[in-house]
């Protein structure tokens, strides 16, 4: 999620508060979200951006060929992601943000992910991740980096 003049959107889990210690720790990522049944991983992406941040404008700039994947480290497995797996395959995707910050909203969803939300440099993204993360989101800042600019 890029806006108008590049900047890449993060939001603040909220199951993983203070994780760091400090006033704006805890653990920052791009949204996600799972795809529910029959439906297309380009029609779960404005859905899931819609219920997780409110944003309905949205312009859909491009989207990585491939699945990227990560494998849990030996400590989460059976306590992250519900305990139900040892990973994650996901589909990404550019999308540019026209609307007004004030469409940005937490609080939509009855299960309430992220307590906070800000626009960061795009290449910065790897250094803002969990470590197990990092190899996904240096692959898209590779793959997306000519998004990363002036709308």
């Amino acid at each position: 999620m890029f806006n108008a003049v590049g900047q890449a959107f993060i939001a603040r889990r909220t199951d993983m508060p203070g994780a760091g210690g400090g006033p704006d720790d805890g653990v920052w990522q791009c949204p996600q979200g799972g795809i529910d049944d029959h439906e297309d991983p380009e029609t779960a992406i404005l859905r899931e951006m819609h219920e997780e941040t409110g944003m309905s404008s949205l312009q859909m700039l491009g989207v990585c060929e491939d699945w990227l994947s990560y494998d849990l480290p030996p400590e989460l497995i059976g306590k992250a992601l519900g305990g139900r797996y040892r990973g994650q395959s996901q589909k990404w995707f550019a999308l540019r943000f026209t609307g007004p910050e004030s469409e940005i909203r937490l609080d939509l969803d009855e299960h309430i992910e992220f307590d906070a939300w800000k626009w960061v440099e795009f290449s910065s993204l790897p250094l803002l991740n969990v470590g197990f993360k990092k190899p996904v989101y240096e692959r898209l800042v590779l793959e997306f980096a000519r998004f990363a600019t002036p709308a």
